[in-house]
């Protein structure tokens, strides 16, 4: 082959394009790709709406059974400027987010150290299993005539029901996360010369925390489910206190705005959580 005819097919290979193992061009997403998914979800959402006004609308309903979207915004409007039982609307909200955030901080903040301690030790897990695993199942709400008993109407019993849920789910997944360690991660930082301390703090800390993260993802939402029965405990102010008390009266948009209310925020609280948890684990998916 001459020299020229060599050079050709040097320069035929370098412009054609690299195949991955099947023998296809690597796809590169488009635009239209990216925003393919968020574009479904921003559709079902208009759709779900368009529906609900259209029912609300044609067949008339009652504003007690089913208000319109037009009715929801006029309530909505009325609780901005004048609150709700003689409270701002942003009062009842702040009241529920403070009850949560106190309970949900409190209760990781137990349960991540006991549930590595559980997972860690075949002693505590042996200890404390068999009663976790009796309380689990039975939910916070079954705790209320007890905690009245105990420790009266106040914000402490409200908190408690709250530190229970969030307490429960963390403290599994923490132990759940140190149990499925790799033992070849173990054994390659024992054979590093790591101490104790260096095994746990930079290998098995790190492997257990998608676990972790998902315990907590979890716990939050389930904390700020937990506030509206919190809140049936003689509470004057919260989300939970205006669907209660809205329901008692059939004051329907009332009841539905408190939901839509602690939906959203739900929400909000798991785009940060999710944000917190691709910052710290951003080592995660990357091989």
């Amino acid at each position: 082959m001459s020299d020229a005819a060599s050079r050709a097919g040097q320069h035929r290979a370098a412009a054609a394009p690299l195949k991955t193992h099947a023998g296809a061009a690597p796809a590169v997403p488009g635009r239209w790709d990216r925003l393919r998914y968020p574009a479904i979800s921003v559709l079902s959402v208009t759709t779900l709406l368009t529906l609900w006004a259209v029912i609300a609308n044609v067949f008339h309903t009652s504003p007690m059974v089913l208000p319109s979207p037009q009715v929801m915004v006029e309530h909505l409007r009325d609780m901005l400027a004048e609150g709700y039982a003689g409270k701002p609307l942003w009062d009842h909200i702040l009241a529920s987010l403070l009850r949560t955030l106190i309970g949900f901080f409190l209760g990781i903040g137990v349960a991540i150290p006991i549930g590595l301690w559980i997972g860690y030790s075949r002693t505590m897990n042996a200890v404390c299993m068999p009663i976790l695993g009796f309380i689990r199942p039975i939910p916070p709400i079954a705790f209320i005539p007890l905690v009245i008993l105990y420790f009266g109407i106040g914000e402490v019993s409200k908190i408690l029901l709250i530190f229970a849920a969030s307490f429960n789910f963390t403290v599994l997944a923490s132990a759940a996360g140190m149990r499925s360690v790799p033992e070849q991660l173990i054994r390659a930082g024992i054979n590093l010369g790591l101490s104790k301390r260096q095994l746990f703090t930079s290998v098995m800390l790190p492997a257990a925390m998608p676990q972790i993260f998902t315990g907590i993802k979890t716990s939050i939402a389930v904390s700020w489910a937990v506030v509206v029965a919190a809140e049936l405990i003689a509470a004057q102010a919260g989300l939970g206190f205006i669907i209660e008390d809205a329901g008692t009266f059939f004051r329907t948009p009332e009841v539905l705005i408190g939901v839509g209310i602690i939906g959203a925020i739900g929400l909000l609280f798991e785009i940060i959580v999710t944000m917190i948890e691709r910052r710290v684990l951003h080592w995660q998916g990357k091989a």
